[in-house]
């Protein structure tokens, strides 16, 4: 019994990927919500912002990850744009919540083309509750772990016409994530983000946007996603995402009001993990204000 309780703690860990490295949330509908990875889009839009994300990863697994996170943008004027960002991540004893600010600036570049430079700033909790699991004679699971981390950012957008690549990373910070100095991996590294879309009229109703986004950490495999988006009479996007060895989602944002929209994806698993899981639902609200 004492064994499988070590498994079951090690597959937590490696599962919430809170020990090796990759410790950023996975986001299917991130194209909808990318201030949360890159500061340099609050404000781009125009408008004022305020999302509302949920995602429930492996459905019907039992302490799967779960995450919710808020978000707001808003251009102070044609140059600056701020927001903010909360973003609650939980799996099995494991749970992190950050907090943060953002700020961008904008560089005309030509008649056509922008750049947007972008901070970000905040911090976040750990909390792994590693006395539940009931593991004894152990130091390293002798008590509960509690710390806060600071959180500093950065990134940059490009815009040109229908054309856009980003780059950011979140948080630069290496933030120790338990007191054990034999843990080496125990802290959070920093993720690199890197992607482009592009916008083809196919004719006056419909519009076609495919994107890329890329995901690097040290001491994990690169996450690449493949987005493909149909916009139908400004009222309705339907698409889908593949990730690279890992999943196919099918996505749709539906205009209720001018002022509101809803949006959903659902993931199907292409790991090994299909064989135990429903599957992984995401739900977005964004209200313009």
């Amino acid at each position: 019994m004492k064994n499988i309780k070590y498994i079951l703690i090690f597959a937590v860990f490696i599962a919430s990927g809170k020990l090796f490295a990759q410790q950023d949330p996975s986001y299917t509908l991130y194209k909808y919500n990318m201030n949360i990875i890159n500061p340099a889009f609050v404000g781009t839009s125009g408008n004022t912002e305020l999302n509302l994300n949920i995602r429930n990863q492996w459905a019907n697994l039992d302490e799967s990850p779960k995450t919710q996170s808020v978000s707001f943008s808003k251009p102070v004027n044609d140059k600056i744009g701020i927001g903010f960002s909360i973003v609650n991540d939980k799996i099995d004893i494991i749970k992190e919540t950050d907090f943060t600010v953002d700020f961008s600036y904008k560089l005309k570049i030509s008649e056509t083309s922008d750049i947007y430079l972008g901070i970000k700033a905040g911090g976040y909790t750990f909390k792994a509750d590693l006395l539940s699991k009931g593991i004894l004679n152990d130091p390293a699971f002798g008590e509960n772990v509690s710390r806060f981390n600071a959180i500093f950012g950065a990134g940059a957008l490009f815009k040109i016409k229908k054309f856009y690549a980003t780059i950011s990373t979140p948080n630069i910070l290496a933030g120790k994530r338990v007191d054990n100095d034999d843990y080496a991996e125990a802290k959070s590294k920093p993720h690199v983000f890197a992607g482009a879309g592009y916008t083809f009229d196919i004719n006056d109703n419909v519009k076609f946007s495919p994107s890329f986004m890329s995901r690097f950490v040290k001491g994990a495999p690169s996450s690449i996603d493949l987005t493909g988006m149909f916009d139908i009479y400004d009222k309705v996007e339907l698409g889908g995402s593949y990730r690279l060895d890992e999943s196919i989602s099918g996505i749709a944002l539906i205009k209720m009001k001018d002022w509101f929209q809803f949006g959903y994806a659902y993931e199907f698993t292409t790991s090994d993990v299909k064989n135990y899981s429903d599957g992984t639902h995401e739900i977005m609200l964004r209200f313009n204000l």
